[in-house]
């Protein structure tokens, strides 16, 4: 059975960190580039960070940039999105999410991808 399970949000205040975490099982997380996307209250999805298998590829929304980092660890199955410097615009809740790709190559399109995890809420105020 193909699971993602994100964990690490909570309530921080504005300048806070937080590491999110995307668990895989079910399948072998290597062969997939993955992607964090989220979803304030009345608004749309929007993709806000990927990794390609490589690592070498990776996505930011501008508006994370500088202040967001994407990682992946293989042996574990996991992918984590280290994000410092939280503003209160960055209160969403957080989805991980695969998509079987070649070894370059990931996107910032939801869309495109097959597998999605319940999410994490975060919360940035003070």
């Amino acid at each position: 059975q193909v699971q993602l399970v994100e964990s690490g949000g909570g309530l921080v205040q504005p300048g806070d960190s937080l590491r999110l975490s995307c668990a895989a099982s079910g399948f072998a997380l290597d062969d997939y580039a993955i992607g964090w996307f989220r979803q304030a209250p009345g608004k749309e999805r929007e993709g806000v960070s990927c990794i390609s298998r490589s690592v070498d590829t990776t996505y930011y929304l501008d508006s994370v940039k500088g202040r967001f980092t994407i990682s992946r660890d293989n042996a574990k199955n996991t992918v984590y999105l280290q994000m410092n410097s939280l503003k209160p615009e960055d209160t969403a809740v957080y989805y991980c999410a695969a998509v079987q790709a070649t070894y370059y190559y990931c996107s910032g399109f939801g869309p495109l991808y097959d597998y999605w995890g319940q999410g994490t809420q975060v919360t940035v105020s003070s």
